[in-house]
């Protein structure tokens, strides 16, 4: 008798929103409010730099830069004056960051040593390989913020796929069922991935499907998690959609 599909055990919706960890980092009464900064720091520093980068920055450069911008924003509390109601906290970062290199960047290079300011660690690795690969010219700077910032929601999601399938000792199914998201439905082997799943192909079959439909449920849930409620979350999808389309 055939086994059956791996299942996909659904995490829950996070409850965590990108706009509450801004309220828990600006709370220094707390014991979270250190943990919401790194937060917030992880989820934007990727595509903040990459706008630094385009911006004509060397690596070496465009790192201090960022790293320099992030610490302005925790010292001089520039999230107090993010404005939920306009729901993108996205928009609010890049916008402070053009500002921060316009007029403040130079000024915050020379005291970067001497003081006890946070450190935040960055591996530019893969981003390096990525603009190494771009074709010059064919995105603006904020397209490929924005680019930038997709591909990190992308990353989030399948993340967080591979621990739910990790929880339900199926990593090594997830690793193979996953090249199914980016393939277009004709050209996925049944047969081929049926028999490294060692299932059925009709199980096979099943498994993909259910790993589509979690995936978009999860990019979803990703997607809204940066937004303020309220905020037209198909509008959101849509402009990311275009935003990729344009790599």
């Amino acid at each position: 008798m055939p086994s059956s599909p791996p299942r996909v055990i659904r995490s829950p919706l996070f409850a965590t929103t990108h706009w509450s960890q801004v309220a828990a980092a600006l709370d220094e009464s707390s014991q979270d409010s250190a943990a919401a900064l790194e937060a917030i720091c992880a989820a934007y520093w990727h595509p903040l730099y990459v706008y630094v980068r385009r911006s004509g920055y060397s690596p070496h450069d465009a790192q201090d830069l960022t790293q320099d911008f992030f610490r302005s924003l925790l010292e001089k509390r520039w999230l107090e004056s993010a404005d939920r109601q306009r729901g993108r906290l996205r928009t609010f970062l890049i916008v402070a960051l053009k500002n921060f290199i316009a007029k403040e960047w130079r000024r915050a290079s020379a005291q970067r040593r001497g003081g006890s300011s946070p450190h935040f660690p960055m591996d530019t690795s893969l981003l390096e390989s990525g603009l190494a690969r771009e074709v010059k010219g064919t995105l603006t700077l904020d397209e490929a913020y924005d680019r930038q910032w997709a591909l990190g929601l992308l990353e989030r999601t399948l993340g967080r796929l591979q621990q739910e399938f990790m929880a339900m000792e199926r990593g090594a199914d997830f690793e193979t069922l996953k090249g199914c998201l980016m393939t277009a439905r004709g050209a996925i082997d049944y047969g081929a991935m049926a028999a490294q799943l060692n299932v059925s192909e009709g199980a096979a079959r099943v498994a993909v499907h259910r790993l589509r439909k979690r995936f978009r449920e999860a990019y979803r849930e990703e997607i809204a998690r940066t937004l303020e409620p309220g905020t037209d979350l198909d509008e959101e999808m849509r402009y990311l959609a275009a935003a990729l389309a344009r790599g």
